[in-house]
C-alpha cells in the first residue's frame, strides 16, 4: 500500500486521470490524498470533482471548494473565470457539496509523520493547535450555521492572529490563513494580496515557511495554492519541512504527485 498527495488540479481531469495511470494507482490497495482546489478554473471541474470522490480521496478544503459552496448556496456569484456552474447543474451536485463539506482544513497522519494544508499554517500555530483550530472551523461547516458561516469568510481582516479572536473574525482568519496565505511578517502579520514567488513581495513579508520560529518546522508539510513558488522539484524546499505540490498544471505546465513513504515525485505535462 502506498499514499500518495497530489497537487492542485483545478479541474484538469485528464492530466488527473493521466497521473493516476502513471503512478499505477490502486483504490483497492493505495490512499490518494488531495492538497485542495480540485476544481474551477481548468476545463473539467465536475468530472475532476466526481473522479476524487470514485478514488476515495481525502482532500482538504481549498479556496477554491470554499468559493464553490459559497457561490452554490447563493452567497455570492461566479466570476468570469470561474467553471463551477457545471457541478451546480449536476444531478449529483447536493452530493458532491455535502462531501466537500466533510474536508478538513488541516489533515494529519501520525503514522506517516505527515501534515496536509492547502495554502499553509500560521507561524505562531504548532501542530496541535492547527488541527484544533481546523475542527472548529469543521465543525461550525458540519452545523445550522453553515450558510452563515460562508456569508462571512470572505475579506482580508483580521490580519494579525490572536488566541482572543472570536465570532466570524475568528473563522475567517483560520479559513484565510490555511488557504490562502504565502506570505507574512516575522511579528506574524499576514499579506493576503502578494501572489508571486519569493522576492516579489512587499519589503518586510517572508514566505509563511520561513518564518524564524515557526512552531511547525519540525513537522513536514504538504501544500498547493501557490503555483509561483517555484518551477522545479518539491524535494528542494525539504530543508524548510514543507513539499509544496502545486506545479501550475492549470496554467500550462505540470500535475504532480508525491509518495509519502519514499518521498518519490511522478509528474505529467499539463495539456492546457
Amino acid at each position: 500500500m502506498a499514499t500518495y498527495v497530489i497537487g492542485d488540479i483545478q479541474g484538469c481531469c485528464q492530466e488527473f486521470e493521466n497521473l493516476l495511470n502513471t503512478i499505477n494507482f490502486d483504490p483497492a490497495d493505495d490512499r490518494l490524498w488531495l492538497t485542495g482546489d480540485i476544481i474551477n478554473r481548468g476545463p473539467d471541474s465536475l468530472r475532476a470533482l466526481r473522479l476524487a470522490k470514485q478514488t476515495n480521496a481525502l482532500s482538504v478544503l481549498g479556496n477554491h471548494e470554499c468559493h464553490l459552496l459559497a457561490v452554490a448556496n447563493g452567497v455570492t456569484t461566479a466570476g468570469k473565470k470561474d467553471t463551477l456552474q457545471t457541478i451546480i447543474n449536476a444531478h449529483d451536485s447536493q452530493e458532491l457539496l455535502d462531501w466537500i463539506r466533510q474536508f478538513p482544513l488541516v489533515h494529519h497522519d501520525t503514522k506517516l509523520g505527515f501534515t496536509m494544508v492547502h495554502a499553509g499554517l500560521h507561524p505562531t500555530w504548532n501542530l496541535p493547535q492547527a488541527l484544533e483550530l481546523s475542527s472548529e472551523v469543521k465543525a461550525i461547516m458540519q452545523s445550522a450555521k453553515y450558510t452563515d458561516l460562508l456569508a462571512n469568510m470572505y475579506g482580508d481582516s483580521p490580519d494579525q492572529w490572536s488566541e482572543q479572536l472570536n465570532g466570524w473574525d475568528r473563522i475567517r482568519c483560520i479559513i484565510n490563513y490555511c488557504t490562502r496565505s504565502r506570505y507574512y511578517k516575522q511579528s506574524g502579520k499576514i499579506n493576503l494580496k502578494d501572489k508571486g514567488p519569493p522576492g516579489s513581495q512587499k519589503t518586510g513579508f517572508i514566505p509563511w515557511y520561513s518564518i524564524e520560529n515557526r512552531k511547525t518546522a519540525k513537522d513536514k508539510i504538504v501544500f498547493g495554492h501557490w503555483a509561483s513558488l517555484h518551477d522545479g522539484d518539491p524535494r528542494d524546499f525539504k530543508s524548510y519541512n514543507i513539499y509544496p505540490l502545486d506545479t501550475g498544471c492549470v496554467w500550462g505546465r505540470k500535475l504532480t504527485a508525491l509518495r509519502l513513504e519514499d518521498n518519490c515525485i511522478f509528474q505529467v505535462p499539463s495539456l492546457q
